[in-house]
C-alpha cells in the first residue's frame, strides 16, 4: 500500500480534480479535510464537490453534521483517524484533501490537546499581586487595579495560554502515518484572478440565497458566522454594506486566506509542490503520478 497521500494548497489551484485523478489511478478513497466542508447544506461557498465530480470515488467527512453543530478539530482528528483505519482494512489507498491545515496536522501527527485546567480563584493574591502577574504576562494590560474580577479573569487565561503554548512545544510534530503531502500552487497574479473568478461563479449558482436564510435564524450558526463567503453577508443583513462590496469583501478575505495557507503548509509539512497547468490539468496530474511512483519505486 502506499503512503497516505495528502493534496494541500489554497482554493482555486485544483485539488478536488486532483485528488479524484489520484484516486482512480491508485486505487483509493478520498477524505476531506476542509472545516467548512463537514456541513451539510454549505455547498457553493465551499466550493463542495457534487455527486458528478466523485466519479464514482467513496468520498468521506463530507456533510457529516448541521450547521447548528459544534464541529471542531478535535472531532475531526477522532473521526479522521478512524476513517483511516477503516479504509486501510479494506485494502484500500487513501487520500485526504483539503485547505484546513490544521486538520491534517491534527489527524497526521501526535498532536494532543491539553485538557481545560480549572479556573483559579487566587484568593490568597492582593489586587496588587494580581494586577503585577498580569502585567508581567501582557504588559499592555489597561484594566483597573481595582476590578478584582477582570483580574483573575484575565490572569487564567493569559496563564492557560502561556502552558499551552510551552506544552505545545514538544507534541504534534511526530507523524503517526506514513505521508506523501503534495501541494499545488500557482503564481500569485494567477491564484488572485481564479480566487476572484470562483467567487464570481458562486454568485451565479446562489451564493446569496444559501447564505442568507442562516441570518434571518434567532441564533446564526457559528459556522456561519466563521466561514469565509458566509460571515461577510452580516454587514449586508445589517445594512452595512451593499452586495457588491460583500462579494469583494469574500475575495479580499480569500486571498488573505490562501496567504495564511501557504505560511501554515510550508511551516507545518514536507510539502512537495507541483505548479497547477490550467491550460492542461491532464499533465498536471501526470506529473503528480510520476513523483508518487517514483518515491514509491525507492522504498
Amino acid at each position: 500500500m502506499l503512503p497516505i497521500i495528502a493534496i494541500v494548497g489554497p482554493t482555486g489551484v485544483g485539488k478536488t480534480a486532483l485528488s479524484v485523478a489520484l484516486a482512480k489511478y491508485f486505487d483509493a478513497e478520498i477524505i476531506n479535510a476542509d472545516s467548512m466542508q463537514v456541513y451539510q447544506g454549505l455547498n457553493i461557498g465551499t466550493a463542495k464537490i457534487t455527486e458528478e465530480e466523485k466519479g464514482g470515488i467513496p468520498h468521506h467527512l463530507f456533510d457529516i453534521c448541521k450547521v447548528e453543530d459544534s464541529y471542531t478539530v478535535y472531532h475531526y482528528q477522532k473521526d479522521c483517524r478512524k476513517m483511516i483505519d477503516e479504509i486501510q482494512k479494506r485494502g484500500k489507498n487513501i487520500i485526504i484533501v483539503g485547505g484546513t491545515g490544521l486538520y491534517l496536522k491534527a489527524a497526521l501527527y501526535d498532536y494532543r490537546f491539553l485538557e481545560h485546567q480549572e479556573k483559579k480563584e487566587y484568593l490568597e493574591l492582593s489586587n496588587e499581586e494580581l494586577y503585577k502577574k498580569v502585567k508581567k504576562l501582557n504588559p499592555d494590560y489597561r484594566e483597573h487595579i481595582n476590578n478584582r474580577q477582570r483580574l483573575v479573569s484575565t490572569l487564567n487565561r493569559l496563564e492557560e495560554e502561556t502552558n499551552r503554548s510551552i506544552k505545545e512545544k514538544a507534541i504534534g510534530n511526530e507523524l503517526l502515518y506514513p505521508v506523501y503531502v503534495i501541494g499545488l500552487t500557482t503564481n500569485r497574479e494567477q491564484l488572485y484572478q481564479k480566487i476572484d473568478k470562483r467567487v464570481d461563479e458562486m454568485m451565479k449558482k446562489g451564493l446569496k440565497k444559501e447564505v442568507l436564510p442562516y441570518y434571518q435564524e434567532k441564533k446564526v450558526p457559528q459556522a456561519i458566522l466563521n466561514g469565509i463567503g458566509y460571515k461577510e453577508w452580516k454587514f449586508f443583513v445589517l445594512g452595512m454594506m451593499d452586495e457588491n462590496a460583500v462579494i469583494e469583501q469574500i475575495k479580499k478575505n480569500s486571498r488573505h486566506y490562501a496567504k495564511r495557507q501557504y505560511t501554515f503548509f510550508n511551516h507545518q509539512f514536507q510539502v512537495t509542490w507541483f505548479n497547477t497547468d490550467y491550460d492542461d490539468f491532464n499533465q498536471t496530474i501526470n506529473e503528480v503520478i510520476a513523483w508518487i511512483d517514483m518515491k514509491n519505486s525507492r522504498k
